[in-house]
């Protein structure tokens, strides 16, 4: 396997420390063998097809101006228009948005939607900024990506620290300047401009789907397994009521505040109600507190890390005893801790599968702007859950096929389908 560093990287690039992108180009060395005569195109997905960084000045509520530095990265529109969210994150780097547009048209190919990769993202800590300062970060930051994004161009959605009304604010951004309202130019929106049902709890949706096709191929009963999550937002939380429903016992969950675990299960709903009003999980009734490592080492059926990049590493996949692993979040293990934890015979189901769901109904939302023809909500769930279950179906018979693990299948599904489109599609001029 290629090291980050043999290969051609970017002069703005540390090749030293290449970060996140390191890791998605490892991913990409995985699958060369495997995609035939498409290989002689393999280095198409090496190059982000365009990179905007922007300087993003705006006045302070007490009246000083500050200068955020600010990110659009579009992978690859070979398949179609660049679909992928912005985050807000004071760690937010080049590399990472890099990595994730490229992991976004991985995610696009491995569900069969019509879109490309990218990602956005602004270097802010959005807790040290009031919202009137938020909305003029983010009408600054649209206006100057304005000319790369649109709706058959590329389209962007909530991430880390933003949300339906941040992409209200972008929305209408890019409308004032195109001189009329473009509802499709974002998704992840509110309902009352365009925004989908369903859309809040799509990925934790679709992380729950998945790991239940996992765990039938495993004949893990869903009812009574043992859950553990990182992560209790929308992502980690919608699936740990979702799983709660259906009869199995989540024993542990792992946020910003805290660990909170119970060996019986924890009350999901008393814990969403305690989360709305403290912020966070620690401190939660009829809970044990758990250390990080006594967290990881936890034997379940199903883990679930739904927060960060980069969380579970080589220095702690010896710790994990699940027999399945779903990734909620982007890349939250990285190659070194993949191998080690799949040699322990754990299943590990791959972000651009497992946490596809978001982009989906994105997709269906994208889908209903275009027509002004809005679906109810259980079509919209039922839709979502025969594409994820066609995915996993998709991605479990190439592992199958050719002996290998479900993420290196996910991405010669993909990889296979972007090359395709790029080949037929030719170079142009």
């Amino acid at each position: 396997m290629a090291e980050p560093h043999s290969h051609s990287l970017p002069s703005y690039l540390d090749s030293s420390h290449p970060g996140p992108w390191g890791i998605y180009l490892q991913q990409v060395d995985r699958v060369a063998p495997y995609l035939g005569n498409l290989s002689r195109w393999i280095e198409t997905l090496k190059r982000p097809k365009r990179i905007l960084i922007v300087d993003v000045p705006v006045q302070l509520d007490n009246g000083t101006v500050a200068h955020f530095e600010g990110y659009r990265v579009q992978h690859n529109n070979s398949r179609g228009p660049g679909k992928g969210g912005v985050r807000y994150h004071q760690d937010v780097t080049l590399s990472e948005v890099m990595a994730l547009s490229a992991w976004m048209s991985v995610k696009s190919a491995a569900v069969n939607l019509p879109f490309g990769g990218a990602k956005g993202g602004i270097r802010i800590d959005p807790r040290q900024h009031s919202m009137a300062e938020i909305e003029r970060i983010t009408r600054r930051y649209t206006s100057e990506i304005h000319d790369i994004i649109g709706p058959n161009k590329d389209i962007p959605a909530p991430d880390v620290n933003t949300n339906g009304q941040i992409m209200a604010w972008m929305m209408d951004t890019y409308s004032m300047n195109e001189g009329g309202t473009t509802t499709g130019v974002v998704t992840g929106k509110p309902v009352s401009l365009g925004g989908s049902l369903g859309r809040i709890e799509a990925t934790g949706r679709g992380v729950y789907v998945v790991a239940c096709e996992a765990a039938r191929e495993s004949g893990i009963d869903i009812k009574g397994a043992r859950i553990a999550i990182q992560g209790f937002g929308n992502v980690g939380g919608t699936a740990a009521r979702l799983f709660n429903e259906a009869g199995a016992h989540v024993v542990a969950v792992y946020d910003h505040t805290g660990i909170v675990y119970n060996s019986r299960g924890l009350n999901v709903p008393a814990l969403v109600e305690h989360v709305k009003s403290t912020g966070g999980v620690a401190g939660a009734a009829d809970t044990e507190t758990l250390s990080v490592n006594d967290f990881w080492s936890l034997k379940t059926d199903i883990l679930i890390p739904a927060a960060l990049e980069g969380q579970i590493t080589r220095d702690n996949a010896d710790l994990i005893h699940t027999r399945i692993l779903v990734e909620g979040a982007n890349g939250p293990t990285t190659p070194e801790a993949d191998d080690i934890i799949s040699a322990k015979g754990t299943i590990i189901v791959p972000d651009v599968v497992a946490n596809a769901g978001g982009v989906t109904v994105s997709y269906f939302e994208w889908v209903q702007d275009f027509s002004s023809f809005f679906w109810t909500e259980q079509e919209i769930n039922h839709r979502l859950e025969a594409m994820m279950r066609a995915a996993y179906s998709g991605m479990s018979a190439v592992a199958r096929q050719h002996g290998v693990s479900l993420r290196t299948a996910a991405f010669i599904v993909a990889c296979s389908r972007i090359l395709e489109a790029r080949q037929v599609r030719g170079l142009y001029p």
